[in-house]
C-alpha cells in the first residue's frame, strides 16, 4: 500500500517554505524532489524558442577542473543563486544580473558542486571537505561542518535539503588522493540549524573493505538524491569500487572479491533515520568505473493503473527501471556504444566503451512518463594492472540524446548531436535541452527528437540549465570567463521598451 500523502503541517517540516513558495521556479537541483528536471511552467516552447536572446551574463572567473562551472543555478522568484567550481557562491538579480551578494572562498574543487536553499538559509560545500549555510539574505557564514574523516575523503555534490535535514555525501576522491585505501563514501544528513550530523550510511558494506583495507576504496555518491516525499524515502546513486582495473598485485580488481555492496547501486533510505528500505546493484564487482550516480521518480500508467517507478542510471550506459517499494528490476535499457564492457577480466591492454567519461555522466530528465538521456560516447583504454582514474577521450564520437519509456524501457528515438552532451537534459514544455561541451545548445522536439534550434554558447559546457517564466539560465564554464548566461525570450524588445 503507499504511504498516505502528508498533511500541510506535516509538509512544512518536510519541504523547505522557499521550496514551496518557489515551486513553479527552479528551488531544487532537480527542479522538484523527483529530480524530473521538467517544467511547463514557462513560455519556452518550439513556437517561441528561436526567439531566446541573451538577456544577461555574469562573470565567474575561476578554475575548477573542468571549467568553472558544472552544476544547477537555483531560481526563486527574483534571485538566482549559484556556486563555482572555485567554490565562491553568488546571488543574483534574475531581472538585470546584478549581483546581489557574493560569498568568495577561492577554494578549487573537482565537482560537481551547487547550492541549496531551505529554512532562511543556504547551504554549500567549500573545497572537497566543509559544508557549510550562509544567510540567504546577505551570505555571512552560520555555521560550517567537516564532512570528511580522513586526509584524502572528498566532497564533490550539490546538497539538497529535506525534513529540516541537508543531504550531502563523502567521495574516495578529493585533491590529497584519489581511491586510497581505506576510504569510503558516507552518505550524511545534517541539521538545517547547527550542521549536526543526524545520521549516516556508509555505502561500504564491509567493515574490512572486501579484505584489502589498505588497498580497496569507494562508493559515495557525487549527484542529488531523488526523494519520494508521500513515503519519506530517500533514492540514491552509490559510485563506484576502487582500485579499478586492478593493481599489478591484483589484478582485475582481484583485491576485493564479491559484488562490493553497495556501490553501482540505488539505496532507498527512510529519511527520518537514514535506515535502508532497499537496494539494487546494476554492476558487481566493477572493474570499469560504472558509477551509478543518477536516480529519478517517473510517474507512468500501465491497463489504468498508476504507479512511480524509480530509475537510475550512470557511467554504464543503462538506464534502469525499479520497482518504488521493493527495488526489484523492472527493466534495463542499454544505451549509447557498447565495447568490451561486459567483460569479467582484462589480459592486456583493451579500448572499452562507455569509458571512464563515458554514458550518462550528465543528470536525465522525465516527463510524461518519459525519460531523457544524454549519453557520451567516450573510451578509454584499460589495462588490467594498472590504474586509471581519470580520463576519456571526449570528441572521439557522436554523442547521443534518448528517449525511453519509463513504462518498460523502450526507446522512443534516439538520435545523435555534434560533439560530447555534457549538458544534460532539461524538459520543458514540447523541447528537450541538452548542451556539449564545445559550447552548442540544442532544443529538440519531445515527441521525435529533431533538432528545433541551436544556439552557440559562448564557451564549452559541463553546467546544467534551470527554467523559469522566459528564462533559461545556463552556466557556462569552459569559457573566457566562465559564466552565467542569461536567455530569455524578445531580450532585445524588452531592452528596446525600457
Amino acid at each position: 500500500m503507499p504511504e498516505p500523502s502528508p498533511s500541510p503541517a506535516q509538509l512544512s517540516d518536510l519541504v523547505p517554505p522557499e521550496v514551496t513558495a518557489f515551486e513553479n521556479d527552479w528551488p531544487l537541483p532537480g527542479r522538484d524532489y523527483r529530480n524530473s528536471r521538467a517544467t511547463t511552467h514557462s513560455g519556452i516552447d518550439a513556437s517561441t524558442v528561436a526567439s531566446l536572446e541573451v538577456a544577461w551574463e555574469v562573470a565567474l572567473p575561476g578554475s575548477g577542473a573542468f571549467g568553472n562551472l558544472s552544476t544547477t543555478p537555483l531560481i526563486f522568484g527574483d534571485t538566482v543563486y549559484i556556486q563555482d567550481l572555485s567554490s565562491n557562491v553568488t546571488a543574483i538579480s534574475r531581472e538585470s544580473g546584478k549581483t546581489l551578494w557574493k560569498h568568495d572562498l577561492d577554494t578549487f574543487v573537482i565537482g560537481p558542486n551547487g547550492v541549496a536553499v531551505g529554512w532562511g538559509l543556504l547551504y554549500a560545500v567549500e573545497g572537497t571537505d566543509d559544508l557549510f549555510a550562509l544567510d540567504l539574505d546577505d551570505g555571512t557564514e552560520v555555521w560550517r561542518e567537516r564532512l570528511t574523516r580522513t586526509p584524502t575523503d572528498g566532497v564533490d555534490i550539490q546538497p539538497t535539503v529535506f525534513r529540516r535535514q541537508v543531504l550531502a555525501s563523502t567521495v574516495p576522491v578529493s585533491l590529497e588522493g584519489i581511491y586510497q585505501g581505506g576510504d569510503h563514501g558516507i552518505l550524511q544528513a545534517r541539521d538545517v540549524e547547527t550542521g549536526a550530523l543526524t545520521w549516516e550510511f556508509d555505502t561500504i558494506a564491509s567493515d574490512d573493505i572486501w579484505g584489502e583495507p589498505e588497498i580497496n576504496s569507494g562508493g559515495g555518491s557525487w549527484y542529488p538524491p531523488s526523494i519520494d516525499v508521500d513515503s519519506g524515502v530517500i533514492f540514491w546513486g552509490v559510485a563506484n569500487p576502487a582500485p579499478f582495473p586492478g593493481t599489478p598485485a591484483f589484478p582485475n580488481g582481484t583485491s576485493r572479491p564479491g559484488p562490493n555492496l553497495y556501490t553501482n547501486s540505488v539505496v532507498a533510505l527512510n529519511a527520518e533515520g537514514g535506515q535502508m528500505e532497499w537496494y539494487r546493484q546494476a554492476t558487481p564487482h566493477d572493474i570499469f568505473d560504472r558509477d551509478l550516480v543518477h536516480t529519478l521518480l517517473v510517474d507512468v500508467e500501465i491497463g489504468g493503473r498508476h504507479f512511480r517507478v524509480v530509475v537510475g542510471t550512470g557511467k554504464a550506459g543503462l538506464v534502469i527501471g525499479h520497482d518504488l517499494e521493493t527495488g526489484e528490476l523492472l527493466w534495463e535499457t542499454p544505451i549509447g556504444h557498447h565495447e568490451n564492457d561486459e567483460l569479467d577480466a582484462l589480459d592486456g591492454p583493451t579500448e572499452v566503451w562507455p569509458g571512464t567519461f563515458g554514458g550518462v555522466l550528465t543528470p536525465p530528465a522525465a516527463a510524461d512518463g518519459v525519460v531523457y538521456v544524454a549519453t557520451l560516447n567516450a573510451p578509454t583504454t584499460l589495462a588490467p594492472d594498472q590504474t586509471s582514474y581519470i580520463g576519456s577521450q571526449l570528441g572521439t564520437a557522436p554523442g547521443q540524446i534518448l528517449a525511453i519509456d519509463a513504462a518498460d524501457g523502450r526507446i522512443l528515438w534516439d538520435v545523435e548531436v555534434d560533439g560530447d552532451p555534457l549538458g544534460a537534459t532539461t524538459v520543458v514544455n514540447d523541447l528537450v535541452f541538452t548542451a556539449t561541451f564545445q559550447g552548442r545548445i540544442y532544443a529538440l522536439d519531445r515527441t521525435t527528437g529533431e533538432t528545433v534550434h541551436t544556439i552557440e554558447a559562448p564557451g564549452g559546457i559541463n553546467g546544467w540549465p534551470a527554467i523559469a517564466g522566459d528564462d533559461l539560465l545556463w552556466p557556462v564554464g569552459v569559457a573566457n570567463p566562465p559564466r552565467l548566461v542569461a536567455y530569455r525570450l524578445n531580450a532585445s524588445s524588452e531592452r528596446e521598451q525600457r
